[in-house]
């Protein structure tokens, strides 16, 4: 529940440099390792060349997307959007998440636990140690999954002052299950889901959940308290969505019904939406990271 996650203490760790890699354009790359509950999690980490700020760079954290956890590598993947953030002056580190590449822990998911989210919450900690860093100016950036776990840090902690998202899959619960998982499963309310049957965690976890606390029909209390969407009102910052209308992944209108709710909140928010474009926005990846970039140094720098 977002309010015990309120309640929780995420003191991250001294990073470490574990390797240092091919520099970029203008920084350095490195894998660097930090603590969370105990596990030692890695991610990508670049660090801007030339005299830093007074007060330090300004920090992104880079949330990926859903990658199959035994596919995933650290230095792959995200290779064009980490670049476009570095390349502007900031300090971009994208965790792994744990049970993914050398990161310890068991992958479980961003939606049933609350273990990614920890993991992001204790690598802003780790981040705002870090030498050369700015701890008051830090960013965050989410795709699909990510995006998820942005919305839920953000609605957490006040430390992330500005989220860019996109296509983001960070609808209720009510939405997510009714108008994502159960449509993807072929399941219907009501009826045996064969996802459920053949022992899908995902699936079976939804049943259980209903059957332990109601349909969101029925207890609507504890679907809002799980859902990050719920407690917008208490978000830390500026957002800015991003979506392709072609989208075939995450559906559109989950960005649009963020936007509507937060401008019905009176909260600081931007919409743009790509026309035909896919989940990744490949087709107009230039306007939409200008964008991300711009958003960034508007409210960061």
């Amino acid at each position: 529940m977002v309010e015990s996650l309120r309640a929780g203490s995420y003191p991250g760790s001294e990073m470490v440099i574990e390797e240092t890699l091919a520099p970029g354009a203008n920084y350095d790359r490195y894998v660097a390792s930090y603590l969370s509950e105990g596990l030692k999690q890695y991610g990508l980490l670049t660090v801007p060349q030339g005299e830093r700020p007074a007060i330090g760079w300004p920090v992104i954290i880079f949330n990926h997307g859903y990658i199959p956890p035994d596919e995933y590598r650290t230095t792959e993947r995200y290779v064009a959007y980490v670049d476009a953030f570095a390349r502007s002056g900031y300090i971009v580190f994208r965790p792994d998440y744990r049970g993914h590449d050398g990161s310890e822990g068991e992958a479980v998911g961003a939606y049933f636990s609350p273990a990614y989210t920890i993991d992001v919450l204790n690598a802003v900690a780790s981040v705002q140690r870090l030498d050369g860093a700015d701890a008051e100016r830090i960013g965050m950036w989410g795709h699909s999954m990510g995006g998820h776990i942005t919305l839920q840090v953000m609605v957490t902690s006040g430390d992330v002052k500005a989220g860019v998202i996109w296509a983001g899959l960070m609808g209720s619960y009510e939405d997510l299950i009714e108008r994502w998982w159960w449509p993807r499963w072929g399941c219907e309310e009501g009826t045996p889901c064969p996802a459920a049957e053949s022992g899908d965690e995902r699936a079976m976890w939804i049943r259980e959940a209903e059957e332990t606390y109601g349909s969101f029909e029925h207890n609507p209390t504890f679907w809002n308290a799980i859902s990050p969407s719920a407690h917008v009102e208490d978000i830390s910052g500026p957002v800015q969505l991003h979506h392709g209308t072609g989208d075939a992944t995450v559906p559109v209108e989950f960005s649009q019904n963020l936007h509507d709710l937060m401008v019905a909140l009176g909260k600081p928010v931007e919409l743009y939406l790509y026309e035909g474009d896919n989940h990744n926005i490949s087709n107009s990846f230039a306007t939409a990271m200008a964008r991300s970039v711009e958003f960034f140094d508007r409210y960061l720098k």
